[in-house]
């Protein structure tokens, strides 16, 4: 029975970084309707930002996440203005082409600063911490409270502020929106912010029990994917609940059957879901 619940330990921690990532992603979906591949990128870079600041500037954990966090949102703003603004009015396949050469550029980039050797992020929370029979390193209790945090700070944001307000009404009706004097262009530009943030700390969370490298991004941006369709696209809701359910299921699948089909568990998921429901889990739109 313990190593059932070592499971959803385990599931716990893997759905609260997928979490996290697909929060950033649904959010700009929800807003701009842009399916953004380069961010799993912006996961990455959020890993190397915290490891330089960490070894080369010798800053704590604490402050690198924050570092990370600003250096990710500005990256994240900056190719909202340069690349996907520009091309609001053109055809849909250009914001994706863009966003794949941003994925590529950032990739390039990285790889040519840092090389493509594995390295891993250093914690000062290296503990393990035991109740009623169960272990968890401190790193992935962290994890696991860092992301619910974030989780309800995001929701109340979105509910409880002014500003978090003019978010849902762009997701809700756009046109409706900018006729009420709500500035689109500020909208879009704090929604990759965001975006970027949680990427950056879900990357800090997630580095020291992984390893950092330039292609990092690919499987979790995949999943992100995965996440938000299967929650349905642009729910926050949605991508919260379909991280939990990718998480345990890739647990318990490599728990009980083998870690070699633990990726591929999250791709059959999809289809099962989809085949019963296609609209996803939750009705669709930033709530």
């Amino acid at each position: 029975m313990n190593l059932f619940f070592q499971q959803i330990l385990n599931g716990l921690t893997l759905g609260s970084v997928y979490g996290l990532v697909a929060l950033g992603l649904t959010l700009v979906y929800g807003i701009l309707h842009v399916p953004n591949f380069s961010h799993g990128a912006l996961y990455m870079v959020g890993a190397y930002a915290s490891l330089t600041l960490m070894t080369s500037l010798g800053l704590n954990y604490w402050v690198a996440m924050l570092g990370a966090g600003v250096v990710v949102a500005i990256l994240s703003v900056l190719s909202e203005r340069l690349v996907f603004h520009p091309l609001r009015d053109a055809p849909p396949i250009h914001d994706k082409i863009a966003a794949i050469g941003i994925l590529l550029f950032l990739e390039a980039g990285i790889q040519a600063l840092y090389g493509a050797d594995f390295v891993r992020l250093p914690s000062p929370f290296t503990g393990v911490v035991e109740f009623a029979g169960l272990t968890m390193s401190s790193q992935r209790l962290l994890i696991v409270v860092g992301a619910f945090v974030l989780m309800v700070a995001l929701h109340l944001f979105l509910k409880k502020t002014t500003t978090g307000s003019t978010i849902i009404a762009m997701a809700q009706n756009r046109e409706g929106a900018f006729l009420m004097g709500i500035d689109a262009n500020k909208v879009s530009m704090m929604t990759f912010a965001i975006a970027g943030a949680l990427a950056a700390v879900a990357a800090t969370l997630y580095a020291p029990i992984n390893l950092v490298y330039p292609a990092m991004g690919h499987l979790v941006i995949m999943k992100a994917f995965v996440i938000i369709v299967l929650g349905g696209m642009g729910s926050i809701p949605g991508a919260i609940i379909g991280g939990m359910i990718i998480g345990f299921a890739e647990s318990f699948g490599a728990f009980y059957i083998s870690t070699n089909y633990q990726d591929i568990l999250s791709f059959a998921l999809l289809v099962v879901i989809l085949s019963i429901r296609p609209e996803g889990l939750f009705t669709k739109g930033v709530r």
